[in-house]
């Protein structure tokens, strides 16, 4: 095994990145950047911690993520599994990245800043699906933003219906807790009142 312990090493290897992948950075989000951000449905929210790090996925409908100033974007936390990873790590580390997709289009963006989690209820309401605020709201301070070229999402096929994998083929969640815990929870019981409880449970 041969392994890189220096930058040195690492810079011999890769050489120098190419103009385009240096002039597509920004400290702010530009018109075009915009764009992509409000088509965007999903995200993932890295973080680090005293623990490691994090990241997490996150979805809602096209535009999600707000764009209150051209350095500032705000991320409502819906409804999940009440472990808040993600929100543990931002209190006492502010540094995040986020990397957007959108369904069908091979760019992505990736944004790095620093985050607060906010609580005001004027904005936690001003985030409500069908009545329900967010219980607070992620507000970053970006500093660096630049999408990602499409060689990963052409590589993987993400969009293709071809390369779909059939969820049946897969363990199910209830599956996968009945196995770690021993039948405590879990199972069939678990999978089959999920989308109800989903539902039920969505903001």
């Amino acid at each position: 095994m041969s392994v890189i312990t220096t930058i040195e090493e690492l810079e011999a290897l890769y050489g120098a990145p190419g103009e385009a992948s240096t002039a597509k950075e920004a400290d702010r989000i530009t018109p075009h950047y915009r764009a992509l951000i409000e088509a965007s449905p999903f995200v993932a929210l890295a973080t680090a911690g005293p623990e490691g790090l994090d990241c997490s996925p996150r979805g809602d409908a096209a535009g999600f993520v707000r764009i209150h100033d051209d350095r500032t974007l705000m991320m409502p936390d819906r409804r999940g599994n009440n472990r808040v990873d993600s929100l543990r790590n931002i209190v006492r580390d502010p540094r995040v990245g986020l990397l957007f997709l959108i369904p069908g289009s091979g760019t992505t963006l990736r944004v790095n800043g620093r985050a607060r989690l906010d609580t005001d209820p004027a904005l936690l309401a001003s985030f409500a699906m069908d009545g329900k605020p967010p219980r607070s709201v992620v507000v970053v301070a970006v500093e660096t933003v630049y999408f990602q070229c499409a060689r990963a999402i052409i590589r993987a096929g993400l969009w293709d219906p071809a390369r779909h994998v059939e969820p049946n083929s897969l363990p199910t969640p209830g599956q996968i807790l009945a196995a770690l815990s021993g039948d405590r929870v879990g199972g069939a019981d678990y999978d089959r009142e999920w989308p109800e409880r989903a539902r039920g449970s969505m903001w």
